[in-house]
């Protein structure tokens, strides 16, 4: 048996520490199990982190593939590379932007960082992002705007002072079971209390001390219920809003009545007290893709934040804490040019983007000088044409986009190369499919949540014919930009180098972690800007609070709700959100097993599915939105609001249905809500689930009504 192996576990964003072991013979994990020496997790794991590192489902990739004929076929890495980079040339001679580029907080930092050098400093395509901006912008982009930075400022080390856990959006029992069990701990005591807010139950709800079930995509409105009984019951902390905030009294102006917005919600005053009255003691607020995923998920986010500012709730034991999902969002995002340059450097601040040029040894006009329009402004660039080639490293659009029909059929007139360690469904459609290492086959770090970083390391060789993601980021980049890249294979640690570098002086300091440091205390928060120390509590130094805003204060906003994205109609009566499975993630590429031809189960109140007995067939239905129809199996639970169907995120199906409207301020879209119908299945039609075949397989076009776009 090989010798035990630390490392960090790449499943969801807390950061656990891992020990692995690989196989007597030939390629694999063995054994894989909490590291108790971690700083992080102390021996803890969940299972789903374990089981999806050792012993993932899914059809591995193996070799390179070419598209020939209409059907991948094996070939070798050169001629792969040559195919790529050929066509990736053409389509940049005609425009920088020619090829888009979509990454993943499922890379190393090193990874992310290469693949952001590549497509900002090699191509200069504005056409660049990756999926984290699925799942994070909203909460980012609120950060931003109070605080003037990205990033959480409370840590793990708050959550066992918190008086209150208040859970919004979000089922951490299920994504985050690790930092849960602390939440738990904390909350079991005989002086705090756990409370969610959520449209529906989840196994988060079941340990609640009180639920809130508002009504889907109204937590904007609930939210200012909440601040208005905070103002109307005195428990605003006066000394603090008035010597650390601007903007309290306009937002106090433009606040409807508590009993106003608790109506739009859907929910009891007594909801809107209970919440209020919570606050009054030491809260921690977390929310997660409940919150985000709207076309109000900034600000959503930003009016959670202001609950914490206009309670005193900043501090140890207390703050907002979004709950980020991908292994290493936080990384991509400090490190991969994706939404800022290296280090939260602004995109539009010359002085950073001459300072990433000069770096990197490319004329600053190379580098854009705007983010880029995001995941579903990319896949509309395709679309249109603008947009010749797409290169996909470790994520699966055509399956985790919304409305996946139309990414397949952008997708299928471009020319696609996927970077990926599983055929996925977006692989189906690749012209060049590059296989890559996975968890315990790479090199380098990662970055949690609470911003510490630490250790991935390899405990197991791989197959001649498969790549590290930093080794074939860098062998397209040597042909392409030979004077970013060395000829791979690259040393991860060099490359991070770079990395702390460029971050050294930014708000996201990485200049005092270095691997040797990472030997010795397995993880380091940032900001550290020397070897001796590392990040808290954000924006309270010990001397007092100071944010990285213009007056170095924090903002309130004024966001109120809007009205949803999609309202229900008599065509289109039923909600459709979605939400985390148990031991399942993202798409579910690695926990599907056999079961990718099943239909998603769909979870529906048992007097919905009652008013409806003709839309069902022994136990199925069709859910149809103005995009697709998808076959689902029906489980009555009286956990859903009426007229609310719940599907899982992870089935390659749902996102069919979904809308692929965003938040016109982080271009995060609008996951969770959007407008259906159930209707009897066709049985000579079924839906084929695997590959998605588009929705009239299911319901003819003219059952379904065009949206007003078509």
């Amino acid at each position: 048996m090989s010798e035990w192996t630390s490392t960090t576990c790449m499943r969801c964003a807390v950061g656990c520490g891992h020990l692995q072991q690989g196989v007597d013979e030939g390629y694999g994990l063995d054994t894989v199990r909490g590291d108790a020496n971690h700083p992080v997790n102390r021996g803890l794991a969940c299972q789903r982190g374990v089981r999806e590192t050792a012993d993932p489902d899914g059809e591995w990739l193996t070799r390179p593939l070419i598209r020939d004929g209409g059907e991948l076929v094996a070939t070798t890495w050169d001629t792969a590379l040559d195919v790529v980079t050929s066509r990736f040339s053409e389509a940049l001679n005609r425009t920088s932007d020619g090829v888009a580029v979509l990454g993943s907080g499922q890379q190393t930092n090193e990874a992310a960082y290469a693949l952001g050098k590549l497509a900002r400093g090699g191509f200069g395509t504005r056409n660049y992002d990756a999926n984290t901006t699925l799942c994070m912008a909203s909460a980012v982009t609120a950060y931003y705007g109070a605080f003037g930075s990205d990033a959480p400022p409370p840590t793990y080390d708050d959550v066992p002072k918190a008086t209150t856990h208040l859970i919004w959006g979000a089922n951490p029992a299920v994504a985050h079971p690790v930092l849960y069990r602390w939440i738990i701990d904390s909350a079991g005591d005989d002086d705090s209390e756990l409370l969610v807010v959520d449209p529906v139950e989840s196994r988060t709800v079941d340990d609640a001390d009180y639920h809130v079930q508002l009504e889907p995509g109204t937590d904007l409105a609930f939210a200012r219920a909440v601040l208005a009984e905070v103002i109307e019951t005195d428990g605003v902390d006066e000394a603090f809003v008035g010597a650390h905030t601007d903007g309290f009294d306009a937002l106090r102006e433009v606040l409807p009545t508590a009993a106003e917005a608790a109506d739009v919600a859907g929910v009891s005053i007594e909801a809107v007290e209970r919440v209020a009255a919570a606050l009054d003691a030491s809260t921690l607020v977390y929310w997660g893709m409940g919150v985000n995923q709207s076309v109000q998920g900034t600000g959503t986010a930003r009016a959670l934040i202001d609950l914490c500012l206009a309670t005193g709730n900043m501090g140890p034991g207390s703050g907002p804490f979004s709950l980020t999902g991908q292994a290493n969002s936080m990384g991509t995002r400090v490190c991969s040019s994706k939404g800022t340059w290296p280090g939260h450097r602004s995109f539009t601040d010359s002085v950073h983007r001459e300072t990433v040029a000069d770096a990197w040894g490319v004329p600053v006009e190379r580098l854009p000088d705007d983010p880029g329009p995001g995941p579903v402004g990319i896949v509309d660039a395709i679309a249109d044409d603008d947009v010749e080639a797409c290169w996909t490293v470790a994520t699966n659009p055509v399956a985790g986009m919304p409305d996946a029909g139309g990414v397949r059929e952008a997708l299928d007139d471009a020319f696609v190369v996927v970077q990926d360690a599983f055929r996925t469904e977006t692989a189906e459609l690749a012209d060049v499919v590059l296989p890559a290492a996975t968890w315990g086959e790479s090199e380098g770090t990662v970055t949690n949540m609470e911003r510490t970083v630490s250790r991935v390391r390899s405990a197991t060789e791989v197959p001649p014919q498969i790549r590290q993601d930093i080794d074939v980021i860098a062998a397209v980049g040597h042909r392409l930009a030979p004077e970013l890249f060395e000829r791979p294979p690259l040393n991860p640690e060099s490359v991070f180098e770079e990395i702390r570098a460029l971050t050294a002086g930014t708000p996201a300091d990485l200049s005092g972690i270095t691997y040797d440091r990472l030997e010795t205390e397995l993880a380091v928060r940032w900001p550290a800007p020397d070897a001796d120390t590392q990040g808290g509590y954000r924006y309270d130094d010990g001397d007092g609070w100071t944010f990285a805003t213009e007056t170095g204060r924090a903002k309130f906003s004024t966001a109120m709700h809007g009205g949803l994205a999609e309202p229900i109609d008599e065509e289109y009566p039923l909600t459709l959100t979605t939400g985390r499975e148990p031991d399942v993630y993202n798409t579910g590429v690695r926990t599907r097993g056999d079961g990718t031809d099943d239909p998603p189960t769909a979870r529906i109140h048992p007097e919905t599915t009652l008013e409806r007995t003709e839309a069902l067939d022994r136990g199925h239905t069709v859910v149809a939105s103005r995009r697709a129809s998808v076959t689902v199996s029906v489980q009555p639970d009286d956990g859903v609001p009426r007229g609310t169907i719940w599907l899982p995120i992870h089935h390659p199906a749902v996102n069919a249905l979904t809308l692929p409207v965003v938040d016109p301020e982080s271009d995060e879209p609008n996951f969770k809500q959007c407008a259906v119908d159930v209707r009897a299945p066709d049985p000579t039609n079924p839906l084929t689930q695997q590959g998605m075949t588009p929705s009239e397989d299911v319901v003819s076009a003219d059952d379904v009504a065009p949206s007003d776009d078509d």
